[in-house]
């Protein structure tokens, strides 16, 4: 991945909060459940649905909530494109987080699967 260090610190500096209703709004579109998204994340992160709440309440940013998560041992099968990148070619560990992020629920949006979504 072909990026500046401004790119990785922009997605350091971005709060949860700001990007959650996003997600939010992409998967509702599609017929999907809140419910749904949050079984994706805790999937990714180990964020229950309080713990979550806790992260948004607090503004925190993609860096923070990533230290404090235990991504799971799946995460690396999480491959493709998203947002113009190919996510197995991402160099920096923070980014590549967020772009499984995004590709979870990209994935829950166009309806794939629960099964396939987490790896199962």
């Amino acid at each position: 991945m072909n990026t500046d260090t401004k790119h990785h610190e922009r997605i350091a500096k971005m709060t949860f909060a700001s990007v959650y209703p996003h997600y939010q709004a992409k998967v509702e579109k599609k017929g999907r459940t809140i419910e749904e998204l949050h079984e994706v994340i805790e999937w990714l992160t180990g964020f229950d649905n309080r713990k979550l709440q806790e992260l948004i309440k607090d503004k925190v940013t993609f860096e923070s909530f990533f230290q404090e998560a235990k991504l799971n041992s799946n995460a690396h099968l999480i491959t493709g494109m998203i947002c113009g990148y190919r996510i197995e070619e991402i160099d920096n560990v923070l980014t590549k987080k967020v772009r499984y992020l995004d590709k979870l629920v990209d994935e829950l949006a166009k309806g794939r699967k629960m099964e396939k979504i987490l790896r199962v």
